[in-house]
């Protein structure tokens, strides 16, 4: 059914989606899709909580796979993942993190640039070993917002994703976290 409704969502948009239309498409009945989720807002929540978890884990395996001199390599391993996830993984160019259906759709206390936000600082709080702070919660915060915001028009522009402006979003984080963080290195 998540299947169903990430291949709906890319070709038609989240307005069109509907249970029946999912139900349809997944070869289920009805009754079965209600069984799991009481409408369409939930099986999108579902959708976007599966890609969030498929984003983590594609870092999480990149962390693990791979060193790196310092954070600001793993920005850009960061942004890369996002842009090949927009790319082949059905329905996440259509919810990103969730936000075009709800801004609080993986959480209702906290909007969802923030849920992923905590997400990606606990991974570099663990992998490159930054003091924990409420200056590095901010920082990643608006890194995670800032580096949405571009990767959006990145994706505006052009439906692969224009690599001027992924490359220029690159830069921005990288940036702006090296003068939060103190930590920048030229590479």
């Amino acid at each position: 059914m998540l299947d169903a409704c990430a291949e709906l969502l890319d070709e038609a948009g989240y307005e069109a989606l509907s249970t029946t239309r999912i139900a349809e498409r997944a070869g289920v009945a009805i009754g079965s899709v209600y069984q799991f989720f009481p409408d369409k807002r939930a099986i999108t929540q579902e959708l976007t909580r599966r890609n969030v978890e498929e984003f983590v884990r594609r870092v999480d395996r990149r962390f693990l796979e791979e060193d790196y001199r310092g954070w600001w390599e793993a920005v850009d391993v960061i942004i890369d993942i996002y842009v090949d996830m927009h790319r082949t993984v059905s329905g996440f160019k259509s919810l990103h993190f969730g936000d075009v259906v709800d801004l609080n759709l993986l959480d209702s206390d906290s909007d969802n640039n923030t849920v992923i936000a905590g997400r990606l600082r606990g991974l570099f709080l663990k992998e490159f070993g930054l003091a924990d702070s409420a200056a590095l919660d901010l920082a990643v915060l608006v890194g995670v917002e800032a580096g949405d915001a571009v990767l959006k028009l990145a994706f505006r522009r052009d439906p692969d994703g224009d690599p001027e402006i992924i490359d220029a979003a690159k830069h921005l984080i990288r940036g702006f976290l090296s003068r939060q963080l103190k930590s920048w290195s030229p590479h």
